[in-house]
Formats: structure tokens, sequence, C-alpha cells
């Protein structure tokens, strides 16, 4: 028997049960033309945005538990105290001959008496977490003057004082040496601290005072935090933009992020504030820095461990232009441009390169196999643009085979965005223009199809920055969530125009955040991923190699206009009156994963209401008798996830029997629905 002609006649007799069975809820049609596969799906789709905002670095996923472990933070001291055992003597913290001009200052213990130990303790991000039966890496610079005699003893000690592990440290002169060792912990604390005692009189001077778990990602020194490390692997990234962001900028040019000073010995790391120190209303953090122990090296490395594409950003000479507006004058941008090209030899040059020669030596002798590379972050205006045209210029003449992402503006549909695009179409040559979008949930249900009468001739786009704000506290809710699905299935549909994507931000620590809403939250043990880190992993996980029609049928729906000041953008009005569009019934795309032979279909519903759905699968030679189905959907859409529930809204997985062709399936309110179902082409 012809299997299509079976098929047919299976879905024939499947209809009349049907349309009687979905009565209840409004029904929506949706046909998907198997026969007609369109152009390929980007296989760059889908990707993390990494910036050390919300202590996403220092303190998350850069796995150091001392906090200002070489005294460079404003306040010298923050995070320490001093430690008196029946003692006597002094700590301050000194700059003359110090380790290196990188690392101008250290703290001296001046021990008259040492009694049963004087010295310093740290108390890391809010506490340092250790283990029972788990090593941990300690490491120090240290000198002495000829008066100490004596050891030190590195202590890891419970919030009461008692002792969990110790190391001690032999053999000081008066050069700086450094000494590292092993702590192992006989018990469990979630507020332990890091003790430094003399045992002798005499000067004791200490710098980079470092302590890591031994079990860090890959079991690496100088390691990353395992568990945010898998949550980023379950995404299955494609890329990984990094390191940020308005970070890349600076509040003003002497705070610009500098990729040089982010490489080899971390006692050799330059330390920068961090210019989210107090960026944001009363979201103050005055002791946020950048140890940069979490360097241009260690997210390269990460990159090639997740199986993730490299996309550093690079300064362009311009600082925040929200804050100080500092330009670097176009007639003194050599310095800038060479570090990008500094940087495309340190990713890709051989090991006999200069830069190569810099990365091999640190442990990575192949390249990087860097591909694209970001021009400024979110620049705007004739000033950017004059800029981009020198590293443009620059960068292809003499490597051409790296694609150049350009920006945009900071928004999207205002002046800023329509001068950059006019630049675009009128000759300033781009490959990968990078759009952001903060917006309301209504927002990106009705701009799901702005790119689908988009001109293909132009730049292609990243989607590079995307968040829907639910709400005046930005809550990372089921709602914001799905409007979010609603938006990438036209991401999707149009993946021969939008080639990345990537929602922002990525982490955030609990009690220590700048800003919301955010992918994945965490504290020193915990780590739960929000309702959109559910979507991203539902789209990435399920992409396919090429789009298939798909049509729906159904009642539109409209909703009420968005309030105005919703749609504004950063002081640019927008450039026409905004008016509300009429929506899908559902929001859909199809596509064909030819590896797994399956046929996937994604549908979001962001409605109060269920949608009875009759999917029909026209120009399979052969349907399965069943499908696989994830559902990411909770019972009110203002819920979301926390440490004490971390997977009250997660996908759930079932398999749906298959009658043929033409079946039926109900998509819940206010969720997401991929469905995989074996078929032949």
């Amino acid at each position: 028997m012809n299997p299509t002609k079976f098929a047919s006649v299976a879905g024939l007799l499947a209809m009349s049960v049907i349309t009687s069975d979905l009565a209840a809820d409004p029904v929506v049609r949706l046909i998907i033309d198997a026969a007609s596969p369109g152009h390929a799906v980007s296989p760059m789709l889908h990707g993390v945005f990494f910036e050390d905002i919300n202590y996403g670095a220092d303190g998350g996923l850069y796995a150091e538990l001392v906090q200002n472990r070489s005294f460079e933070h404003a306040e010298h001291l923050y995070a320490w105290g001093t430690v008196n055992r029946e003692g006597e003597g002094t700590v301050t913290v000194e700059s003359a001959d110090p380790l290196n001009s990188n690392n101008p200052h250290y703290v001296r213990l001046a021990v008259q008496n040492p009694g049963k130990g004087f010295g310093v303790a740290n108390y890391g991000f809010g506490g340092i977490v250790v283990r029972a039966d788990e090593n941990y890496l300690f490491s120090v610079r240290a000198r002495s003057d000829a008066a100490f005699k004596g050891a030190l003893r590195a202590r890891l000690e419970d919030e009461t004082g008692r002792p969990l592990g110790e190391y001690t440290i032999e053999g000081l002169n008066g050069q700086w040496q450094k000494f590292e060792g092993v702590i192992k912990s006989s018990g469990s604390a979630t507020h332990a601290r890091l003790v430094v005692l003399a045992t002798a009189p005499g000067r004791v001077d200490l710098d980079v005072v470092s302590l890591f778990p031994e079990n860090t990602w890959k079991q690496r020194r100088n390691g990353l935090r395992a568990d945010l490390v898998q949550m980023l692997t379950d995404l299955h990234p494609a890329f990984m933009r990094f390191p940020g962001g308005c970070i890349v900028e600076g509040m003003d040019l002497a705070n610009r992020y500098r990729w040089k000073d982010t490489i080899g010995d971390i006692a050799e790391r330059k330390q920068n504030w961090n210019r989210w120190q107090d960026a944001i209303g009363n979201q103050t953090a005055p002791q946020y820095y950048q140890t940069c122990g979490l360097g241009f090296f260690e997210y390269f490395q990460l990159c090639e461990d997740i199986g993730a594409a490299p996309l550093p950003i690079l300064n362009c000479g311009m600082a925040c232009q929200y804050e100080s507006k500092q330009l670097v004058p176009i007639d003194q941008l050599d310095p800038f441009v060479q570090d990008a090209l500094d940087l495309i030899e340190f990713a890709n040059g051989p090991a006999t390169s200069p830069w190569g020669a810099r990365r091999a030596a640190l442990g990575h002798p192949q390249p990087f196999n860097l591909k694209s590379l970001g021009v400024g972050n979110e620049q705007w205006g004739e000033d950017y643009f004059a800029r981009y045209r020198v590293f443009q210029a620059a960068l292809k003449a003499e490597h051409p085979e790296i694609q150049l992402v350009t920006s945009a503006g900071p928004g999207v549909d205002d002046g800023f965005w329509k001068l950059a695009w006019d630049k675009f179409r009128s000759g300033t040559p781009a490959d990968i223009v990078d759009e952001h979008y903060y917006r309301p949930p209504q927002w990106f249900l009705e701009n799901a199809t702005r790119y689908d009468a988009q001109d293909r001739e132009g730049p292609r786009i990243f989607a590079g920055e995307f968040a829907a704000h639910d709400g005046g506290q930005r809550r990372a809710s089921l709602r914001a969530a799905i409007a979010e699905a609603a938006f990438i299935t036209g991401l999707v549909r149009n993946s021969d125009l939008v080639v990345m994507s990537s929602y922002a931000p990525l982490f955030a620590k609990a009690g220590a955040s700048q800003w919301a809403p955010d992918l994945i939250w965490f504290d020193n043990t915990r780590v739960y991923g929000t309702p959109s880190y559910y979507v991203q992993e539902l789209f990435s996980r399920n992409r396919p190699d090429v789009v298939l029609p798909v049509s729906v049928e159904g009642a539109a729906v409209s909703l009420p206009p968005l309030p105005a000041a919703s749609v504004a953008t950063y002081g640019a009005p927008p450039l026409v009156p905004y008016a509300p569009q009429p929506l899908p019934a559902v929001f859909v795309a199809a596509g064909r994963d030819r590896r797994a032979g399956e046929t996937v279909l994604f549908v979001a519903n962001p409605y109060a209401e269920a949608r009875a759905g009759i999917i029909e699968l026209r120009g399979a030679a052969r349907v399965a008798t069943e499908a696989r189905v994830s559902v990411l959907t909770s019972a009110n859409p203002d819920d979301g996830n926390s440490f004490e529930a971390p997977t009250k809204v997660a996908p759930r997985e079932e398999l749906m029997p298959i009658a043929g062709p033409v079946f039926a399936r109900t998509f819940p309110a206010c969720s997401l629905t991929v469905l995989r179902l074996k078929t032949t082409e």
C-alpha cells in the first residue's frame, strides 16, 4: 500500500474525531509543508552573552573564594579582618617595593608578640563555602624581614572559629615568593573564613592570597565554578559573547576593559573597578571589582569546553555614552586597532607568532578558531561610525576571514537605530548588525514578525541582547518567557537573516544584583534557571537544520496599545507613532532535523486560555506513530523559579501517540510546546 495514501486516509478518519473533541477551546489549525524545505537554519542562532554584572564573574562563575585577594579595592581591607589571639601587632596596607606595578598594594603584619597567632582573615563573598573531606588549593605571595624566624599557618575555620584544616608555610625571606599547598577540610560550613597567622615576631608581607576548591570545572587551577558551567553546557550554546556589555566601554576610558590585562599569571593581571558599582538607581555595589582572573584565555577555553564559538567584543575608542561619553580622537585610534589585531593573533596565530606564542605558553598551542569579533558594544551616532570605519578597514585588510559585528545602537525603531541602518544601506560595510530589545512581553508578541519582510540584501542580524521586562520589578516570569518564545519563533523562521541571538543578562547572584530579569540565579551553594532559561534550552536543543513552511489558521487576537513610556528608548523618540498589531492565534515555527530524521514544531501560546490545535503534516512519505513532546507551562503566568522550587517552571517531557499526518494537540495557556515527529522526506 502507498504509505502516503494510507496516511491521508488515516488523517481523514481522525478528523471527524478531532473536530468533535476540540469544541471546548478555540481551535487553531497548523499546516506544515514537509515537502517544501526552505532556507537553512543558522547553526549559530542560539547562544549566550556573558557580562560581569550581578557578580557574574568574581564571586560567581570564577571560583576564587577569597574576595579582594590582592588588596586593590578602593577600601584596601574590604572583606578582611584582623585576627589577634593573645598577641600584639599591627596590620597595615603598604605600597613600597610591591610585587609588581600592576599590583601595587599588599598587607604587612608587624608582629611584636604572636601569642597563639596574629594575622588576617578573609570572609569571601558573603562567606566561604567548604565541604567535608574536600581539598582547597591555597596560594600566597609572601616575604619577611630577617627578624621573622617562624612559619605562617593558612587555616580554614568555620563561623565559630573551629579549625577545619591547615597548611603551614615555611622558608620566608626578604624576596617575594609564591607558596602553595592543599588544605583538606574536616567539616562543612557555608560561612567559613580563611585565616593566615604569623607564629613568630617580625614583619611579614602578604599579597595575592588565594583559595580555590579543587573541584572546579574540569579540575583546573584558576578554574570556574562547576555547577554554573554545567548550566551553560546544558543550554547547548552555539556561541558565547564576552566580556560584556557596558563593561567593555567603561564608565570612562580609564575604566574600559583591556583584554591584555587579563592574561598570564594572576599576580600580574591588573585589577579594574567594575562599571556596575553604581550604575542603576539605588542598586549600588561600591566594592565591585574585576580581578580579571576570569580573563580572555579563560573565556576562550570555556567556549571550547562548552562547544560554543567565541565572540569577543572590544572597545572601539568610546566610553559609555550614557555616562562620561569620552571619545578617543580618530587620529589616536591606532593602539585600539592594534589591540584587535593582536587579539586575532592571540586566538588564531601559530605558536611561532608573538601573540600565538603567548597563547601556547598558557597551555593551548592550538588556535582557538576565532571567526567573529565585535567592534564596540552598543554605541550609536556619527561618533561611532567614524571609529567603526577605521577598525573595519584595518581589520578587513589583514583578516578578511573575520566577520565583524557592529552596533545598531541601544534599541530598535528609534532615531539611533534608523541612522545605523541608513549607514549600512548607503555604503558602510557590515557583516552582522547587533540589535538589542529590552521591552514588555507584549512588544515581543507584536514584533515576532518584524523580520518577515526585511530586505535580505543587507547585512545579517544578531539579536544580541533581549529580555521581556514583565512589570516594574522586571519579573523572571512564565509570561515573560513565553513572550520571548513567541519572538524566537520569528527568529527561527527568519534565520537566513537573523543568524545569532542571545538573552541578557546571563547570571545574577542573590543579594548582589544590579539588573533584572536574568537567565540564571545563584548563591554560594545553589543555582537555578528562570523560565526564560528553559525557553532558551528548548530552542537550542531542538534547533532544526532547515525551515519548513507552516501556516496558522485561527482567529487573530487584538491587545490594547502599550503605554508610550514602555516603548520609548534611551531618549531617542520613536520614528513612527506606535500602533498595536493583530496577533496570530498561536506563534509557530517548523523545521526539519535531517540528522535525526524528524520534523520539529515550535508552538508558543502566550494567551490566558488554551488553544485546541489540529496539526496537519503535508508532503511526508511516512509519519511515525508517536511524537516526543516538551511542554513548558505552569498554573499561573506569574509563576517563576526559586532556590526553594528551582524547577517549578520547567519542561515536561512526554510521548504522544500519532494516528497519522493529521492529529490533535491542545496547547495550554501561557505555554511553549516543542513537538518532534519522525518523518520521511
